[in-house]
């Protein structure tokens, strides 16, 4: 609840530095994963302007209509603070 910041971090031009303000229009950075996998699965990652590393998510597929679905996710995890909370800045 206290770290509204985190979703907005994956969007791009979303740093620390400015709050954690997204460029307009919204766009995330997808890396995709080359690995081989289960059928009917795909594993993406998302760069966070306040993370490290990139952050994984796994798809599913529903074959009858062809629809993808955000099966797992590790996103919430831990960022960088904005500026506007250091309080050493």
């Amino acid at each position: 609840m206290d770290k509204d910041y985190v979703p907005r971090s994956y969007f791009k031009g979303a740093t620390p530095d400015n709050d954690y303000t997204p460029d307009l229009p919204y766009e995330l950075d997808v890396i995709d994963q080359e690995l081989p996998e289960e059928d009917g699965y795909e594993t993406r990652y998302l760069r966070s302007g306040g993370a490290d590393s990139p952050r994984p998510i796994k798809l599913r597929n529903k074959p009858s209509t062809g629809e993808w679905f955000l099966w797992e996710q590790l996103l919430l995890a831990g960022i960088r603070e904005p500026a506007s909370k250091d309080p050493w800045r």
